[in-house]
């Protein structure tokens, strides 16, 4: 290879040394930890008028859990993107935040103890995907094994009996978690692997429609079969959410391998049937359906405000800057305060600004993803990475819209945010798998190539 020196004399493009970023993602996730213990901290100032006890405690705990992640990346993984590990930190830390601001309305039910251990359980996973995942295209060979796996994982929920109206949990004794949440990855592994290797076949378009190329009736049947059975897990289990999700993340993978705007259209008109369908024939579906159209209706019933209104409530009461962590009442919203809407709590407590930037979190974190698939060059990565930045980027959609009142509520958890054991765990793996993506995306090439 001809030096730097010899090259820009002859007029060749001289080749930049690739920085690691490793000290750029310390500083930041020492800064996402400071960011956390503040918020601890001014919970219990504004609510007990003194700093918690626990607040030393929880810096450390969260402090270990983010310097070991940092370790094993700056060991494993030197050329992942540095804003992939401090941005998920960050997000932990506010839920548990939130959620200990939550306990305090509801001390008989505390949560955030258990979320912190949920959160450590998932840190000791993305340690060891990118401890032990050396490169991802080994995750191609098993893609139809973990396609069968997360098949039956979303069949086994209909076995149990139904929580909130929908069967998505496996509870045994007094544990309990949701399949669907670790289904999502081995589909997104499967329909990566699959995408890449019938793209071609999928691109061939028949004839054109207004402005969209429709594909062949015989490419028809894979995305007809997907939407069936996600159609049939929403009639099983009434989970709106899940099925929107799923079939959401297919269509995403779909145009990003064909690049044909006409599987959008079908997507969307399929989506759109089998929601209405299911709507009308599911009582559960079809009562949030109606509080959707119409979230003031128990209240000139008079019923009460329902769940829907008390999050626009709590909205509205937040203004721009919010009442501040621990002056809320979001409480008021019931039984899924810490879960479907924890949104709200931190709509009301941290007023628009607040709500803003951790949206704006998310959308960085799904633009990283997305950056990572552009630049890998194997089909498989590049689908594998975007379609799990997509599945981050539909789950903050779909809950988001559905407490903001935008589209039907779902019942989903917020990413990292959210109570939940399962979601917190899969969100950890999703990170890790795009970290050690995105090492071999930003690394350099050895000298001669």
């Amino acid at each position: 290879m001809a030096s730097p020196s010899a090259a820009a004399r002859s007029g060749a493009p001289v080749a930049r040394p690739v920085k690691s970023r490793r000290n750029t993602e310390l500083a930041l996730v020492l800064g996402a930890v400071l960011v956390a213990v503040l918020g601890y901290v001014e919970v219990g100032v504004n609510i007990d008028g003194k700093v918690p006890p626990g607040a030393a405690a929880y810096g450390i705990a969260l402090g270990v859990l983010a310097l070991l992640a940092h370790g094993v990346i700056r060991w494993k993984a030197e050329y992942a993107d540095p804003l992939l590990l401090p941005i998920a930190i960050l997000l932990n830390g506010i839920g548990l935040v939130v959620i200990y601001r939550l306990d305090r309305a509801t001390p008989k039910s505390e949560a955030a103890p258990t979320q912190l251990l949920w959160s450590t359980l998932g840190v000791a996973l993305f340690i060891g995907v990118v401890v032990v995942l050396r490169d991802h295209k080994i995750l191609q060979r098993y893609a139809y094994i973990g396609a069968l796996v997360a098949l039956v994982l979303l069949i086994l929920p209909i076995f149990f009996p139904p929580v909130y109206g929908s069967r998505i949990w496996i509870t045994v004794g007094p544990l309990s978690f949701q399949p669907g949440e670790f289904a999502k990855i081995l589909l997104a592994v499967f329909f990566a692997a699959y995408l890449a290797v019938h793209r071609d076949a999928l691109a061939l378009t028949g004839r054109r429609i207004w402005r969209f190329q429709l594909p062949r009736g015989r490419v028809l049947g894979p995305v007809l079969l997907i939407w069936a059975a996600f159609v049939g897990v929403l009639v099983l289990e009434t989970d709106l959410g899940t099925s929107l999700l799923f079939f959401g993340l297919f269509v995403v993978m779909l145009y990003v391998a064909t690049a044909r705007s006409g599987w959008i259209a079908i997507g969307l008109f399929l989506a759109a049937v089998g929601a209405v369908a299911v709507g009308w024939l599911s009582p559960h579906v079809h009562s949030r359906v109606t509080d959707w159209l119409d979230p003031l209706a128990s209240i000139s019933a008079g019923q009460g405000a329902n769940q829907i209104a008390q999050s626009l409530f709590a909205f509205a009461w937040g203004g721009v800057l919010g009442a501040g962590l621990g002056l809320g009442h979001s409480i008021l919203i019931g039984f899924a305060a810490k879960s479907d809407f924890i949104l709200a709590t931190i709509g009301e407590e941290l007023g628009l600004v607040g709500l803003v930037a951790i949206l704006l979190l998310y959308a960085l974190l799904i633009s990283r993803g997305f950056r990572t698939g552009i630049a890998l060059k194997d089909p498989f990565g590049r689908l594998l990475a975007i379609g799990l930045a997509a599945i981050v980027g539909l789950q903050v959609f779909v809950v988001a819209g559905g407490v903001l009142g935008l589209i039907p509520l779902t019942g989903m958890t917020l990413p990292f945010v959210a109570q939940g054991g399962s979601s917190v765990v899969t969100n950890w793996i999703i990170v890790a798998l795009l970290v050690r993506m995105s090492d071999i995306a930003r690394r350099p090439l050895p000298e001669g190539e």
